[in-house]
């Protein structure tokens, strides 16, 4: 089972993050707990847990050595969204149902309450049990988070990227696994009932009470269950009918924008109007995004610098156009932007309006310097939100976690920033901007993406710096004059190593722990028992019996 075993983990490691921390910690703790050699339990874990690691170091390397680029989310911190909502009401919900049977009667509750009797009865001499209720209080210690154990949960690798609340999910299968031993014993239970009292002339009467009790018990469940998907059809057939309305008129708007060469668009967020504008039931802003439009509003999705800053974004605020690299807007037909725009089309009740000089790339000077790193980095560009500075053209230099040189000496303020940017060809998809950008005097040419050290530039052909620029954009110095400037994005460049290392160890866990290079246990047993027999020639192995039993059985 070790293969299967380290696939499996590594496969979960890889789909989900913090439940590859529930799949790896049983593999640490179990080994203390179960009965038999613990040199033999250790190592079979060692095998396992460096097995999942190998395999699934595709995912973990790169989460590790970039994780100073993903930046935590800001917003969330502090609250019990991040932090855990505690013990009191973990427990609270765990105790009242809510945990397992929200808006229903508390059958799988009830189920796993008389599972945890059970196993704690047979704790000293079961395994399963042990393992059981060990995962239970581990997982619900790790689901109270830093709001019971405040900075304990340091000691936790990767604890400022975790989500505690999402710890639930573990005591919530250990539940459920716990539920599932109690059912089968209470049924257990109720047919050894109904056999003792069970008559000659009441059988079917019998046998049809249990099973209506099986069917009042699951009834619940059944009704939940099918309410949820009457409503779910009604929403279903509901936004099938507004895409085909709503939703055409809203794509022969995004036809227009790729037409147009594609660019950044605004149509609100959940804070604002944006919320309640919407296709049938979802969102524009969230709309765009499932046809692949580029576009600021749905935010706190990635790990990206500029995803704390984004949530920020002002709409009356020019600058943050222009910081932001927004280039149109969707507003509801005869509304009125919220910045200087030009009505370019209205479709149903959508409407499209550009933004003067949006675009991706813009020219401007550094004007100061601010520190930050990614667990403060919005909050430190508040200010630079909050001020007219970027419409200015005027930016400032992010020194990040300390990692920036020393800047070079400021521009004179008394001079304006001047500048232009020419034609521009934006390719994101494929991780290129091109822009022709004019400067009257030195300064910076920024691309409105987030900052990442995937980034590259070249100016006039020659490779360039990349620097940070607030809130956290990609930016480089270039002299006075007409320029060509490129931005390349290329990505994490060590894959196909990661993949080649995950890979072997699979195969080496599938050769080492083969069956076919060890003896089977029956055959290692014999051959100890033959040895210990006959020291000194080659035993003979014990003839078959013709009743099918093993001669070394208790019953032979």
């Amino acid at each position: 089972g070790y293969f299967a075993a380290v696939a499996l983990v590594a496969l979960t490691v890889a789909l989900h993050f913090e439940t590859g921390y529930l799949a790896l910690l049983p593999l640490a703790l179990w080994p203390l707990i179960a009965r038999g050699p613990w040199a033999t339990l250790a190592r079979r874990a060692a095998v396992l847990i460096a097995g999942s690691l190998l395999a699934s170091a595709w995912v973990i390397v790169p989460l590790i050595e970039q994780r100073t680029w993903a930046a935590t989310n800001e917003i969330l911190q502090g609250g019990p969204l991040a932090n855990g909502y505690g013990a009191g009401r973990v427990m609270g919900w765990l105790g009242s149902g809510k945990l397992l049977d929200d808006g229903r009667i508390p059958v799988i509750s009830a189920f796993a309450a008389v599972g945890l009797v059970l196993a704690l009865v047979r704790l000293r001499r079961d395994d399963h049990a042990r393992a059981l209720v060990v995962m239970l209080v581990v997982c619900l210690l790790l689901s109270f988070g830093r709001t019971t154990f405040h900075g304990l949960v340091d000691v936790i690798p990767g604890h400022a990227d975790i989500f505690f609340r999402r710890f639930m999910m573990g005591v919530q299968l250990c539940a459920l696994l716990l539920a599932g031993w109690g059912a089968s014993w209470c049924a257990a239970a109720l047919w050894r009932l109904v056999e003792r009292l069970r008559r000659p002339g009441l059988r079917r009467a019998q046998t049809a009470l249990a099973l209506g009790g099986a069917v009042a018990v699951l009834t619940p469940a059944w009704l939940q269950l099918g309410s949820y998907d009457r409503d779910n059809s009604t929403w279903v057939s509901y936004q099938q009918r507004a895409d085909a309305a709503q939703g055409a008129d809203l794509n022969q708007l995004i036809a227009r924008i790729l037409a147009d060469g594609g660019g950044r668009t605004y149509a609100g967020s959940a804070t604002n109007w944006g919320a309640n504008f919407a296709v049938g039931a979802v969102a524009v802003f969230k709309y765009l995004e499932s046809r692949d439009v580029d576009e600021v509003g749905y935010t706190l999705r990635t790990a990206s610098l500029m995803t704390d800053p984004e949530y920020y974004f002002d709409q009356y605020d020019p600058g943050d156009y222009a910081l932001f690299g927004i280039r149109y807007l969707i507003l509801p037909a005869g509304s009125s932007p919220p910045v200087p725009a030009t009505l370019a089309a209205i479709s149903g009740a959508y409407s499209l309006w550009t933004v003067p000089e949006g675009g991706y790339v813009h020219v401007g000077r550094i004007v100061g310097q601010l520190t930050a790193n990614r667990t403060d980095l919005a909050v430190r560009s508040l200010p630079l939100l909050e001020s007219g500075l970027p419409q200015e053209g005027d930016y400032l230099r992010v020194d990040f976690a300390h990692r920036q040189a020393p800047p070079p000496p400021l521009p004179s303020l008394l001079q304006p920033a001047g500048g232009s940017v020419g034609p521009e060809r934006d390719d994101l998809d494929h991780g290129e901007v091109t822009a022709t950008v004019h400067l009257r005097q030195p300064g910076v040419v920024v691309l409105s993406a987030s900052f990442d050290p995937g980034w590259t530039v070249s100016v006039d052909g020659h490779r360039q710096a990349t620097e940070m620029v607030d809130p956290a954009l990609v930016a480089t110095s270039v002299p006075a004059g007409t320029h060509r400037v490129v931005f390349r994005f290329r990505g994490y460049r060590d894959y196909p190593q990661l993949f080649a290392l995950g890979l072997l160890a699979l195969i080496g866990v599938a050769v080492a722990t083969s069956r076919s290079l060890q003896l089977p246990a029956r055959a290692r047993r014999w051959a100890g028992r033959a040895r210990r027999s006959h020291p000194g020639g080659s035993p003979t192995p014990p003839a078959r019996r013709t009743d099918g039993r093993s001669p070394s059985s208790p019953s032979g």
